[in-house]
């Protein structure tokens, strides 16, 4: 048996200001969006153009608090061939949050608070 990872979600509290943000941060852009009939949900799939998978963004209509993270260390990392770019970019967004230089990465948070890992292509 084998599994190919389809898509990761995250929920997200201004779901406008998030597809925004991953358009200019990372330059993923909308496939295709489920809207309940109710309005109480919208689900957005974001890809990168060139790999098959996909980050789920999630906006409940009900959730009106931030969302609590919790203490867990999880994110998703993005590999670019132009290192320098990206970091000069989200400097000028202000969007990291960290850096590591002895492990050549840093990473970025998104409107959100989730960490989102920036890594060169090796």
């Amino acid at each position: 048996m084998k599994f190919t990872i389809d898509h990761f979600n995250i929920n997200v509290l201004n779901l406008e200001k998030s597809l925004a943000f991953y358009d200019k941060a990372l330059g993923l852009k909308e496939g295709n969006r489920k809207t309940a009939k109710d309005g109480s949900y919208i689900i957005v799939y974001l890809g990168d153009g060139v790999t098959p998978t996909k980050l789920e963004l999630t906006w409940l209509k009900a959730q009106e608090q931030p969302y609590n993270l919790g203490d867990e260390e999880f994110h998703i990392a993005f590999k670019t061939p132009d290192f320098d770019a990206a970091y000069a970019l989200h400097k000028e967004m202000d969007c990291i949050c960290h850096e590591n230089k002895e492990m050549g990465i840093y990473f970025i948070n998104d409107p959100d608070g989730y960490w989102l890992e920036v890594v060169p292509a090796r």
